[in-house]
């Protein structure tokens, strides 16, 4: 099924606007959190590790998964909002070449 096109700009629009909503708190979390605020946030411990070092290390990558599982569910959502989403029978046939 095909969309109309100012349909499918609202799409597109509501999926670039997701992506640049996630990277951007990847990137404060990231960057913000494990470069330029790391001498603030190093006066914290968190389960024994300065939160600068911590965010630095682990945290910055713990978020991104997160924001991954995030992204998915609302993309789902989004798919179902303009009747995008993929059938179930449509997934389960791709590996089926006769």
């Amino acid at each position: 099924m095909s969309m109309a096109a100012s349909q499918s700009k609202q799409y597109w629009q509501a999926n670039v606007r997701l992506v640049l909503s996630l990277l951007s708190i990847w990137a404060f979390v990231s960057f913000g959190c494990g470069i330029l605020w790391v001498d603030i946030l190093n006066q914290v411990t968190f389960f024994g590790f300065k939160l600068g070092f911590w965010f630095a290390h682990q945290g910055s990558i713990y978020v991104f998964v997160v924001l991954i599982f995030i992204y998915v569910r609302q993309m789902n959502r989004l798919d179902k909002r303009y009747e995008v989403q993929e059938n179930e029978s449509d997934s389960s046939n791709h590996g089926d070449a006769q």
